[in-house]
């Protein structure tokens, strides 16, 4: 199995052991860190990470060519929307309704698609392209991966900080794809220059700068 599918797995299984935390049951309905979501919310929308992948293995699903990751995120609308837009929207309500039924049914469900999904990456071609239908386009199965990998990161942080937890700690092999993912989407969206200020000259960096 190649590293990106590796690091997806070992990822996710951090995810779920996560959600099993008492901490996060025990805050279920309380306000997230993360803006407009509920703990529950946000509970549900890393979960949706691993339902995401395996929608796109269905053999049902139609590829076309694929694109890269850089056009993948500009064409995405939820990356500069702000949080009242549909897209943002939807996804906080994505949240919610994959956390209704409770804490033990969600981590329930999540740990049975993670025994599945570690199953069936491995037994995928190298070369396996995926249609993403709720975008209309298509990306590589391990670009694919890449973005659920930056977002089971991103939101396992947004979990832990929301419960008193500390953040989980996660192998290079995951968070070295991330930070260069993050990194040149950053670039892409504010240029070479206030990234390479943000790193290096606190007196001149720009204020805010993030790759979304």
């Amino acid at each position: 199995m190649g590293e990106i599918r590796q690091s997806y797995l070992v990822a996710a299984t951090s995810a779920v052991s996560l959600l099993r935390d008492p901490a996060v049951a025990a805050a279920w309905d309380k306000p997230s860190a993360l803006t407009e979501f509920s703990v529950a919310g946000l509970a549900g929308h890393l979960a949706h990470q691993l339902v995401r992948v395996r929608d796109v293995l269905s053999p049902d699903g139609a590829a076309g060519e694929p694109i890269g990751l850089l056009e993948h995120y500009s064409r995405s609308p939820w990356v500069q929307a702000g949080l009242d837009h549909e897209s943002n929207v939807s996804v906080r309500r994505g949240g919610q309704a994959a956390a209704a039924d409770g804490p033990a049914a969600l981590v329930d469900r999540t740990q049975a698609l993670l025994d599945l999904l570690t199953a069936a990456l491995s037994a995928e071609p190298d070369d396996r392209v995926v249609g993403l239908p709720w975008t209309g386009w298509s990306l590589r199965l391990d670009d694919f991966l890449l973005t659920r990998l930056v977002e089971l990161v991103v939101h396992s942080d947004d979990l832990a900080a929301s419960v008193g937890l500390d953040t989980p700690e996660l192998p290079s092999s995951i968070i070295d794809p991330v930070v260069e993912l993050l990194a040149r989407l950053a670039v892409h969206r504010h240029g070479a220059t206030a990234v390479i200020r943000t790193l290096s000259r606190t007196e001149r960096a720009p204020a805010t700068i993030s790759a979304f």
